[in-house]
């Protein structure tokens, strides 16, 4: 088996943590990047030598250029697998959702990514060889009351990961969106930030699924360790999908959103079809 160099965004809890201890079990070298330094000590005493904790914010002004230096002078500028998985949720009606944390969850969820996604792909460039996985979610395919901005961030993210991906394929780099239904990790828990609701209009549709989705977390019938596990079977893919869907609600919606969305543009076909200049 070949060792990889996996960068894993995220880590001090969820997925990151989760997929950051498999990747090492399996002998595979991890950056893994946590907000705080005390993570890194955590992280690093779970497998001595396979696991580099580093303190970064991904919307920092300089995380590409530090992730950048990283890989070059500890790794000898080999990186195999990235794995955007730092993000969290915004939830609430997108009216009541104020500015400030709107540009906050695109830089964390959106431009943090695109900012990892530059720093490595020189060095995949060069190798001819990488993997690059965005953990994106049902909600990058399927809108949701209560949690448009988080919709609108995930949406973005699924956009550049089907375009990066036809950019590099010539190059020998592969790019999967990760899309995870809802999972037992702390996403609707401490990780999220819930806007009040003022505005008695939204109390039936963005307040009500607010509610369900803060009164189920905990209780996900997602696995996290099943999925993490998923995520590595996928990187030892030689044709691994651009789409990689987890958990059997998000199976599900896909395929609603799928049918619907075919039935809809079927019927209003008369409507745009015939915009064209004509011939």
């Amino acid at each position: 088996m070949k060792l990889k160099v996996w960068l894993i965004t995220g880590c001090s809890k969820g997925f990151g943590l989760e997929l950051a201890k498999l990747v090492a079990e399996k002998g595979h070298r991890v950056i893994a990047t946590v907000r705080r330094e005390v993570d890194v000590t955590a992280l690093e005493s779970l497998s001595v030598g396979n696991i580099k904790g580093f303190v970064l914010d991904v919307t920092e002004e300089e995380a590409e250029k530090r992730i950048h230096t990283l890989i070059k002078e500890f790794f000898d500028g080999q990186i195999d697998v990235l794995v955007n998985n730092a993000g969290y949720g915004s939830i609430g009606a997108v009216e009541e959702i104020n500015d400030e944390e709107i540009k906050k969850q695109f830089a964390v969820n959106v431009y943090g990514s695109i900012s990892m996604i530059k720093a490595v792909l020189p060095f995949m460039r060069a190798r001819k060889t990488g993997h690059i996985l965005n953990i994106t979610s049902i909600a990058g395919l399927n809108g949701f009351p209560g949690i448009g901005i988080y919709n609108g961030s995930k949406f973005a993210l699924e956009g550049i990961g089907e375009a990066l991906a036809q950019e590099v394929e010539h190059l020998g780099i592969k790019v999967t969106n990760v899309e995870p239904g809802p999972f037992r990790t702390d996403w609707a828990g401490t990780s999220a930030t819930y806007a009040p609701t003022t505005i008695s209009d939204y109390t039936h549709s963005a307040e009500k699924n607010a509610k369900a989705i803060k009164k189920v977390s905990g209780n996900q019938i997602g696995d996290p360790l099943k999925a993490v596990q998923a995520m590595y079977k996928l990187t030892q893919l030689e044709h691994p999908p651009v789409h990689l869907p987890l958990g059997g609600p998000a199976y599900k919606r896909i395929r609603l959103k799928l049918k619907d969305f075919l039935e809809e543009i079927n019927q209003y076909e008369y409507l745009g079809l015939p915009t064209d200049y004509s011939e």
